[in-house]
């Protein structure tokens, strides 16, 4: 009886011990951080601005970009740190092009999805563009996965045109290959073309592997062209979008990483105040 008291107390132990390090009751960790956010700051000083952002306790980096220095160079400033990178932002270029290159990059990083932003389109995003879109993807999933590497596309906006009873990102969802192709929620850019990220999320719970956490400038209207001034982001909890909704319907996804992206010149000061808020909610 008394071996078993003591097992129990010492699992509540634990299981105070496991909560308490929790990053709030929303998010498990710490938030990441999309070096888009530092992009000015990279382009000048990757180790000065790694250790600004270490400053700030966020220790896990999405690279949309090697800023001119090679992989092993960024992975080693890294390590001395104790930070990693999870993600590795591409172009399509270089993923119908130069796939080993990306591979490698992506490994030397440390990185387990490979991410693309941006499908290459003029003018309105049309049912062929999606239908090539799913084509592309699965053809890059199959071959990121056979490398060992997880893909997953980040919306910017225009995929979410009306189509059939929903839009064309539906469209891409549901004709790709969940083995081989996953998502990445920017959420703001899933607002800004009118869409509820929160319903999104809760329509495709396991097809969403990362998420982009920004905010929108109240009184700014939406679009479907994919962009809005830098100066439209603001820290989080003082925009428009509902983030405790979002991180509330993000915890019954398959959401493995959220990082912060903002896109301001305020950037410096807003993300102290964006994990102030999330430490809220």
């Amino acid at each position: 009886m008394k071996k078993y008291v003591l097992l129990t107390v010492f699992g509540c132990l634990l299981a105070v011990s496991s909560f308490g390090q929790r990053f709030s009751k929303s998010l498990k960790d710490t938030p990441g951080m999309v070096s888009y956010t530092m992009r000015n700051e990279f382009a000048k000083d990757i180790p000065g601005t790694l250790d600004k952002i270490k400053s700030m306790g966020i220790t896990n980096i999405e690279f949309s970009s090697l800023f001119g220095k090679t992989a092993a160079k960024i992975r080693a400033e890294l390590d001395k740190r104790g930070m990693r990178c999870t993600s590795h932002g591409v172009n399509y270029d270089d993923l119908t092009k130069k796939m080993d290159m990306v591979v490698q990059n992506a490994k030397t990083l440390g990185a387990k999805y490979v991410r693309l932003a941006w499908i290459p389109h003029e003018g309105k995003f049309t049912l062929d563009n999606a239908k090539k879109t799913v084509s592309d993807f699965n053809q890059i999933g199959k071959q990121l996965k056979d490398k060992g590497l997880q893909f997953v596309y980040h919306n910017h906006g225009f995929e979410f045109e009306p189509y059939g009873d929903g839009t064309l990102f539906d469209y891409i969802v549901q004709q790709t290959n969940p083995d081989y192709v996953g998502f990445e929620m920017d959420i703001l850019w899933t607002y800004f073309p009118g869409q509820d990220p929160a319903k999104l999320l809760a329509k495709y719970p396991k097809r969403f592997k990362l998420m982009h956490l920004k905010d929108l400038k109240k009184g700014i209207q939406g679009n479907m062209s994919g962009g809005t001034p830098p100066e439209n982001d603001v820290a989080l909890g003082t925009g428009q979008i509902n983030l405790p909704a979002v991180l509330k319907a993000a915890q019954k996804t398959a959401i493995e990483h959220f990082y912060i992206e903002d896109e301001s010149p305020s950037a410096q000061q807003q993300v102290p105040q964006s994990l102030a808020y999330l430490k809220k909610i």
